[in-house]
């Protein structure tokens, strides 16, 4: 019997590679996949083209807050993997409302579409910035949540309202809180697509702050990997952590970037005003989901990184055209 999923976000970086994935050879081979997306400036079309032939595919083009559009998919679906979400932080400072409407009003519509549709599963894709900052060790999924930007407090709004459908309700629901993501048809906006693009076209890249913000990068592959393991074995009403495993500083990162792209750091690297409440160090511990599910990052990340940036080497009609439109 075939398993149709929602996916909301599909078009985006993560959800459409998610999309790829389960429709790929290697995917499930019973499931079908419906992309609700309302194609803002992250959503590019040409992200499915991969998949638009596929006889388990279909594209609906929506906005997650038309509550009468997510009922009428809702009944036509048994379980919703939720994607779709504003995430650029620095969008976010400059002003928070269409933050808290797509992610807590988009997201409560879908809650409360699928308890009333009587969804089978419904995952919830969220991210380590809820945590806050810990400047050592690393969060558990029982940690309080403690977000400092607009976006970080919009999603940790989110991550509640979906679990309370669960613990009022009963509602399988399912929450995942990734680190930093990185990988092939990510929007120019983000620091590693951002950088490797300009770099590309011989400028400079800004530099927050002394560069010793410290993150977890995780490539798309094992996103996609632990969303799947949390979506066919996680429990209802559980939340999971998927990490990459490697911490480096926005600084050693830049170093990184800089030796693939053949770029020197005096030429290159322009040192800018830190962004206001910039968290100092992201790190989840990924016991749970390791013990419970099994999961392990498989991507080495200096492959993965020279792979995506020879990615972007060889797609400039597809990111070009983004930059040029978002001014980046």
């Amino acid at each position: 019997m075939t398993t149709k999923i929602l996916v909301t976000g599909g078009a985006g970086f993560i959800g459409s590679h998610y999309v790829r994935t389960v429709l790929g050879e290697h995917g499930p081979a019973d499931v079908a996949v419906t992309v609700l997306d309302k194609l803002t400036y992250a959503g590019n079309p040409a992200n499915l083209d991969e998949v638009r032939s596929h006889p388990g595919f279909a594209f609906v083009q929506g906005d997650i807050c038309d509550a009468d559009l997510v009922a009428e998919l809702m009944a036509e679906h048994d379980q919703v993997v939720h994607f779709a979400a504003e995430s650029h932080v620095d969008r976010s400072i400059d002003g928070g409302a269409e933050f808290v409407r797509t992610n807590v009003v988009g997201t409560h519509t879908l809650i409360h579409a699928a308890h009333l549709a009587g969804i089978d599963t419904f995952v919830h894709v969220s991210t380590d910035e809820v945590y806050g900052s810990i400047d050592e060790g690393s969060w558990p999924e029982t940690d309080p949540l403690a977000p400092n930007s607009p976006y970080s407090a919009a999603k940790a709004s989110s991550d509640l309202i979906a679990l309370s459908y669960h613990r009022t309700h009963g509602l399988d629901v399912r929450v995942t809180r990734c680190s930093n993501n990185y990988g092939h048809h990510h929007f120019p906006e983000k620091v590693i697509p951002l950088f490797i693009t300009n770099l590309l076209d011989g400028k400079k890249v800004p530099l927050y702050g002394d560069g010793g913000n410290i993150r977890d990068w995780l490539h798309i592959d094992d996103h996609v990997q632990g969303i799947e393991l949390v979506r066919t074995k996680g429990r209802a009403g559980e939340v999971y952590n998927i990490g990459g495993g490697t911490e480096l500083s926005n600084k050693e990162l830049t170093q990184l970037l800089l030796d693939a792209c053949g770029a020197d750091w005096d030429e290159s690297v322009e040192y800018v005003t830190d962004r206001k409440g910039h968290d100092r160090r992201y790190s989840v511990d990924c016991t749970k989901i390791s013990t419970e599910l099994g999961y392990q990052p498989k991507t080495d990340f200096k492959a993965g990184l020279a792979e995506t940036v020879q990615w972007y080497r060889d797609n400039r009609a597809w990111w070009e055209p983004l930059k040029d439109k978002a001014a980046l």
